[in-house]
């Protein structure tokens, strides 16, 4: 999940649409939104999975009845940067060093090194006010590289220390301890504190290259970790954001945005078809007579709802096998909302800040782009529907 940053860096840049366009276009209505923390922006770094991931718990602290939190999203990335370039070294330069990551990182992380407030952990010592990764990334992947060549034939004990000594003044020296409301904590402890669990939270999947209600490992690059994902029937896989959301659960969202339905300056996305059923006489003709690519931009015009693609089984893996469908972007499913014909779509938070965007940072998914374009979600193990929950074996 690493959304190439110069779309991310020019979309934040250039929007200025304001209400005018929902007018001319699509209308939408929150009908159930689940508590969430404000907006944040990952600017020009990598790290969309670990503001998704945090955003998404932040949410589940509130659910369960704890207060409002603002998590240190580069806590997380720093401590999983350093156990992804330990595996890359361990597997002799064979696999993923790069600022991407996935899901299974962010609770990884939080197990093994607890989690510190934001304030406690900004990571912007370089002298920024917001994040900017180039250096820090190229840094990284240079180090790796010198390391696994050997150089010296054998690895020194100190290579990590090396690699520490680079985060630590990126990101900053990580705190053994910090004072919130006059109690002291450690990460460990701090994180003991949240009142949630980090094994109450499940991958969940949809693709037919591995048997249904098995887990495995999606084979996308940025599953450093090898994360475990539960692998449901398309329908089913639907049915359980539903069933979260209604209930009161977010949704930490694994998906591709490079589809040209992804209308993140208008506040949608979308996966439109044509309506020919509706057409007659010559509306039917004119279509008809369109080239392929003059019906591509006749279909992405956007301007208002129209009727969309019924998402298949086998769409979903075409997309996945063909790497239309890619692990492009992390972000977080917060609600449900309804468009001016009544048709239900989600509202996602993302974490390109907020700026003169036309929701404020949030945009709402249709129920077929988030059937074909998502390649996994993060939920809470009790949000699942009792038979699906039975099916897979979970307690």
């Amino acid at each position: 999940m690493k959304k190439l940053l110069i779309f991310a860096v020019s979309a934040l840049a250039t929007i200025s649409l304001g209400a005018q366009n929902q007018a001319e276009g699509y209308k939408f209505t929150d009908t159930k939104v689940v508590k969430n923390t404000p907006v944040k922006n990952q600017a020009s770094s990598g790290t969309c999975w670990s503001f998704s991931g945090i955003s998404f718990l932040e949410s589940e602290i509130m659910r369960a009845g704890g207060p409002e939190l603002d998590l240190a999203d580069m806590w997380v990335v720093r401590h999983a940067y350093e156990t992804r370039a330990e595996r890359y070294v361990r597997m002799h330069g064979n696999a993923n060093c790069s600022a991407g990551g996935a899901f299974c990182d962010v609770f990884n992380t939080i197990k093994k090194y607890g989690i510190v407030p934001e304030n406690e952990y900004l990571g912007l010592n370089y002298g920024t006010d917001q994040h900017k990764h180039a250096e820090l990334d190229a840094l990284v992947k240079a180090y790796v590289g010198v390391i696994v060549k050997a150089p010296m034939k054998t690895l020194t004990p100190v290579w990590k220390q090396g690699l520490a000594g680079v985060f630590d003044a990126y990101l900053g020296e990580c705190p053994e301890t910090f004072t919130v409301d006059g109690k002291e904590y450690t990460p460990t402890t701090y994180a003991e504190s949240l009142g949630i669990n980090m094994d109450d939270y499940i991958s969940i999947t949809s693709y037919t290259h591995h048997p249904f209600y098995t887990q495995f490992a999606i084979e996308v690059p940025d599953n450093t970790q090898w994360g475990l994902s539960y692998n449901l029937p398309i329908d089913e896989f639907m049915a359980v954001i539903d069933n979260a959301l209604n209930n009161g659960y977010s949704i930490a969202w694994g998906a591709d945005v490079s589809d040209p339905g992804f209308a993140w300056r208008k506040g949608f996305a979308v996966v439109p078809d044509a309506d020919t059923e509706s057409m007659e006489g010559t509306e039917l003709s004119r279509w008809v007579a369109l080239t392929p690519a003059e019906k591509q931009r006749e279909l992405y015009k956007l301007d208002k709802p129209g009727k969309e693609k019924t998402i298949t089984q086998e769409m979903r893996q075409v997309s996945f096998d063909n790497y239309e469908t890619t692990d492009d972007h992390g972000m977080h499913i917060v609600g449900l909302a309804t468009d001016q014909n009544g048709t239900e779509y989600y509202k996602v938070k993302n974490s390109w800040g907020t700026g003169d965007h036309i929701y404020g940072g949030y945009f709402y998914a249709s129920k077929p782009y988030v059937a074909l374009r998502t390649l996994n979600y993060v939920v809470n193990k009790n949000a699942l529907p009792k038979d699906i929950k039975k099916k897979l074996g979970i307690k």
